[in-house]
């Protein structure tokens, strides 16, 4: 069986395609742009696997598309090719517009197409997942969460564009009858993460003595992920889930950057006690516009229904995290080329 993963070579998608390949038996064709957040570092583990092709291809090329569904012929497509950063759609809202939203409706037309000339039993078979983010959801009060029928109500030009492509996904299942699936997630973190994310940067700040900006006070909440728990859900979620519905995925772990900055500071602390403390780099910046104060999600369907839970508590996954980074410098310093250290996400257009 050969899946696709699209967005294969960033964060989330990179740790989905070495799982597929170490844990299942399948052909993994990652397709990747390769634009700033993209790296073909991140897929070293699995370059020389017979199991694994790269396509560089851009998800809004409808032709070249086509092609790699009539190339591989797929049963399984991983949909998380996307535009991700928050500070940088504030500064430059097109990129996110063009990929998140006609990269999508141009993937699942493609999807269409092919599966509609697939014999009975492959039609069965076939399934596209579309990734997504709970910040579609917009931020709530102090109690509640999101779940699967929250209303939308997305408050950046990411998450509107995000939003947006889940409607396109839903549409394409509900009206051409496409198997499509929906998952939603927390914030994600773990190795490989993009060196201009929180966690990254307050690592790589704190271990080179620079300042460590925290937006505003610190106190806007986040529900933490450990980016392989999330890839083993989409996994579950591909195999046993429902077409045409959404399954929230969450980490249980709600707490505020300010809490999760102090948390990686004490690690550090503990590993390099001639340098503690490294609180003392805090440094409070402006928060960014229309910053969102918490968000969390209800994750019981997927657990009850399909039988998913986190195998990483947040202080477990902080651990590895750190270790990873400190045994990992390397790939910062390739993959982190060129990285802008002056601060986005302030409406000043840098593209």
């Amino acid at each position: 069986m050969t899946v696709f993963v699209t967005g294969g070579a960033g964060f989330i998608g990179s740790a989905l395609v070495r799982d597929l390949i170490s844990i299942d038996d399948q052909q993994v064709v990652t397709i990747d742009k390769l634009t700033y957040a993209g790296s073909l570092e991140n897929l070293k583990e699995v370059s020389s696997s017979n199991r694994h092709c790269f396509e560089q291809v851009d998800i809004c090329d409808a032709k070249k598309i086509a092609a790699l569904f009539e190339k591989y012929q797929p049963t399984i497509v991983y949909h998380l090719a996307a535009e991700s950063h928050v500070d940088r759609s504030i500064d430059g809202p097109a990129d996110f517009v063009q990929t998140n939203l006609v990269g999508t409706f141009t993937l699942l037309q493609a999807a269409l197409e092919y599966w509609r000339d697939l014999d009975d039993d492959r039609k069965e078979d076939f399934r596209f997942l579309h990734v997504s983010t709970d910040e579609v959801y917009g931020e709530l009060g102090a109690e509640g969460l999101f779940s699967e029928t929250s209303a939308y109500e997305p408050n950046s030009p990411y998450s509107a564009s995000k939003a947006g492509s889940d409607h396109l996904a839903r549409a394409w299942q509900r009206t051409f009858g496409l198997p499509v699936l929906i998952t939603n997630c927390s914030n994600n973190y773990g190795p490989y993460q993009f060196p201009e994310k929180l966690l990254p940067v307050v690592i790589l700040n704190a271990l080179e003595g620079r300042e460590l900006p925290v937006y505003g006070k610190g106190e806007n909440i986040r529900d933490w992920l450990y980016v392989h728990d999330h890839t083993a859900a989409l996994r579950l979620v591909v195999a046993q889930g429902r077409i045409g519905e959404t399954y929230m995925i969450g980490g249980r772990a709600e707490q505020t950057n300010i809490h999760m900055v102090r948390s990686i500071c004490q690690i550090l602390d503990n590993k390099y006690p001639e340098k503690a403390p490294h609180e003392d780099l805090i440094r409070y910046v402006t928060d960014r516009p229309g910053h969102d104060a918490r968000y969390a999600v209800d994750c019981t369907k997927i657990e009850t229904e399909l039988g998913w839970s986190q195998s990483h508590t947040l202080t477990d996954g902080l651990e590895e995290t750190v270790d990873w980074y400190l045994q990992n410098l390397d790939w910062v310093r390739e993959v982190g080329q060129g990285v802008e250290q002056d601060r986005r996400g302030l409406g000043e257009d840098k593209e």
